[in-house]
C-alpha cells in the first residue's frame, strides 16, 4: 500500500501547488481542467467534493495490467465519471485500445501520452507504470467501479443543487417557477435513471421465465388475461387485456365516441382497483388499477360531470342544465361520494409539452402509483420548440415520446387520435389506418391502434323525404338495427388478432357497454 500511499500524495502535493498559484493569481492552464472549477459550480459548495482517488487508481492498475477486467466495468463506468481528469484520459485511452482488440498497457498508453501536460506533473509515463506495479488484485474491480459512479453522482446532485439555486436566484432567467421546477424534475429523473437503460443482453431462460409467468397470470385468471381488464367483455377477449409498455391509439371522427370509451375504461378500471401483493412480491394492484388521465380538451369538471352521468344514469345533458328531479340529485351526489376514493387522476392543463407530460407522469407513479395512461388527444400535444412548424416531424416526436413512456413506466398508454376527413368522401365510412392524421409515425409506433365507429350516427343524417315511403321503411329498419350500437374496429395489433367489436352506446349516458349475449354466458356488466 506505500505506493499507493504515495501516488495519492503526489495527486494531493499537486492540488495545494495548484490552489496556491490560484491564489496568487497565476495563469495556469491545468487549473481550468480541475474538476473543482468546473462551471464554478461544485466549488460553490461548502463541504469537500465527494471523490475518491484511491479507487481510481486501483482500477486503472487493475485495468493496465489485465485488459479482461474491462467486459466487467465497461456497463458501469465511462470516462466522465472519474474525478480526476488525468484519470479520464487514461481510461478514455485504454478503453479506446481496447475497444479495437489492441493492448492497453504502461508501454503502450505511453506513445500517446508521454506529452500530456497532467500526467507530467505526476511523473509523467513513470506514473503509468506505477499504477499498474500497485494494483493488488482484479477481482474487485466492479466494487472499485460502483464505488466511482456512485461518487459521481453525488457530485452531480452537488451541481445539479447548485445550478437550481442560482437559476432561481437570477434575475436573467426569464422561465417560469413552474417551468424552471419542470427542468429540474426532468434532470433529476435523467440522473436518476443513467445507467438503467443498458442492461444489455437478457438470457433466453430469463426470457422465458418471465413469459412463463404472464402465461401463468392468465391460466389463474380461469382462461382470462394477464392485461389489465376493461370490463367490456369481447375488448378484453380480443386484446388480452391491456397491456405493460404497450401503446394504444383509440381514433375516431368527431361525435363517435372517442373521449366517452376512454373514459368509461377510465371509470371501469380505477373503480375496480384493488392493491396487494404481486407475484414478485411488489405491492401493486391486483385488480384494476390507478388511472391517470390528461384531459387536453375538456376541464377535469366535465370529464368528471361525464363519469358522474355514467354511474349516477343521469343524462349528461341534465347534469350540464340543472334539470334533475330531487331523487335524481340524491342519486348524483351518492354517486359522487361513492366515486371520491377512485384512484382516477386528471390533468386538464391545455398544449402540454411531451416532455413535460412524461415528467408529471413519472411523479404521478412515484407518489399514488399508476397503471395507465390515456391522453385526450394526441394532436393537442405540444412536441418541443425544435420541431416546431413541421407538424409531421412534431407528431412523430410526440408518439415516440408516448411509446418511450409506456416502456419507461411500463405500464400501458392510451392516446387518443383524430382522423382526416378522407373518411367522409367515402360510402363506407368505417375507418382505416390510412385515415390516422400524419399516419405514418402513430401507426409504426402503436402496438394496437382501434377504432371508434357508431354506423347510427352516419345512418341518421341519411334520413330519406317522408314522402318516399319504401326508403323510408327501409332507413327505419337500419336505425333500429344500428340503434344503441357501436363498434370498436381493432386495425392493428402486435401481439394478437384485428378484427371488430360490437359495443352497446348509451348516448344519454355516455357509456359504451356489453351487448348481451346469452348463447356465450355473461351479460352486461
Amino acid at each position: 500500500m506505500t505506493d499507493i500511499t504515495d501516488l495519492e500524495r503526489n495527486l494531493e502535493d499537486r492540488r495545494d501547488q495548484e490552489s496556491a498559484q490560484d491564489t496568487s493569481g497565476a495563469d495556469t492552464e491545468r487549473n481550468e481542467s480541475k474538476p473543482a472549477e468546473k462551471g464554478s459550480v461544485i466549488s460553490s459548495y461548502a463541504g469537500a467534493v465527494p471523490h475518491n482517488i484511491e479507487a481510481e487508481q486501483q482500477l486503472l492498475g487493475a485495468l493496465l495490467t489485465n485488459n479482461d477486467v474491462f467486459d466487467k466495468i465497461a456497463s458501469i463506468i465511462a470516462p466522465e465519471h472519474f474525478y480526476d481528469p488525468v484519470h479520464k484520459d487514461i481510461f478514455e485511452k485504454a478503453a479506446e485500445r481496447i475497444s479495437k482488440n489492441m493492448l492497453a498497457s504502461p508501454v503502450t498508453l505511453k506513445a500517446y501520452m508521454e506529452d500530456h501536460e497532467g500526467l507530467r506533473e505526476l511523473g509523467g509515463p513513470s506514473y503509468l507504470a506505477k499504477l499498474a506495479a500497485s494494483a493488488i488484485s482484479t477481482y474487485a474491480v466492479r466494487d472499485y467501479a460502483q464505488l466511482i459512479y456512485d461518487l459521481f453522482l453525488r457530485r452531480q446532485l452537488i451541481e445539479l443543487g447548485n445550478e437550481i439555486a442560482g437559476s432561481a436566484a437570477s434575475g436573467s432567467d426569464i422561465r417560469d417557477p413552474s417551468e424552471q421546477i419542470v427542468a429540474a424534475e426532468q434532470r433529476l429523473y435523467n440522473l436518476a435513471e443513467q445507467g438503467k437503460g443498458e442492461s444489455g443482453f437478457t438470457s433466453f431462460l430469463s426470457a422465458v421465465t418471465k413469459a412463463v409467468l404472464n402465461a401463468n397470470a392468465a391460466y389463474e385468471r380461469g382462461g382470462g388475461m394477464a392485461g389489465i381488464e376493461t370490463k367490456l367483455i369481447d375488448l378484453d377477449k380480443k386484446m388480452g387485456g391491456l397491456h405493460p409498455s404497450d401503446l394504444i391509439i383509440l381514433a375516431g371522427r368527431p361525435s363517435m365516441g372517442k373521449t366517452s370509451l376512454a373514459t368509461n375504461i377510465a371509470f371501469n378500471i380505477a373503480k375496480s382497483y384493488k392493491k396487494g401483493q404481486l407475484p414478485d412480491g411488489r405491492q401493486g394492484a391486483v385488480e384494476g388499477g390507478v388511472v391517470g388521465f390528461y384531459s387536453l380538451e375538456m376541464s377535469a369538471e366535465q370529464l368528471a360531470a361525464r363519469i358522474l352521468a355514467e354511474a349516477s344514469e343521469i343524462s349528461s345533458h341534465k347534469i350540464r342544465q340543472g334539470d334533475m328531479t330531487e331523487e335524481e340529485f340524491r342519486r348524483f351526489v351518492d354517486a359522487a361520494k361513492t366515486l371520491e376514493s377512485c384512484p382516477l387522476y386528471i390533468d386538464d392543463t391545455p398544449s402540454i409539452p411531451i416532455s413535460q407530460l412524461a415528467a408529471r407522469a413519472r411523479r404521478l407513479q412515484r407518489t399514488h402509483g399508476l397503471d395507465l395512461l390515456i391522453v385526450d388527444y394526441l394532436q393537442l400535444v405540444r412536441g418541443t420548440s425544435r420541431t416546431e412548424g413541421n407538424r409531421v416531424q412534431e407528431i412523430g416526436e410526440i408518439s415516440m415520446g408516448l411509446k418511450a413512456i409506456a416502456k419507461e413506466l411500463n405500464i400501458p398508454v392510451i392516446a387518443l387520435s383524430q382522423l382526416s376527413r378522407t373518411v367522409e368522401s367515402r360510402d363506407d365510412k368505417r375507418p382505416q389506418l390510412s385515415d390516422l392524421r400524419e399516419s405514418g409515425s402513430i401507426e409504426q409506433d402503436a402496438d394496437v391502434v382501434m377504432f371508434v365507429y357508431r354506423g347510427e350516427y352516419y345512418k341518421e343524417r341519411e334520413k330519406p323525404d317522408d314522402d318516399n315511403l319504401e326508403a323510408m321503411e327501409k332507413w327505419m329498419a337500419d336505425m333500429e338495427r344500428l340503434h344503441a350500437k357501436a363498434e370498436v374496429i381493432l386495425g392493428k395489433q402486435r401481439h394478437g388478432p384485428i378484427g371488430t367489436i360490437e359495443l352497446s352506446f348509451e348516448a344519454e349516458f355516455t357509456r359504451f357497454g356489453n351487448l348481451a349475449r346469452e348463447q356465450q354466458g355473461y351479460s352486461d356488466y
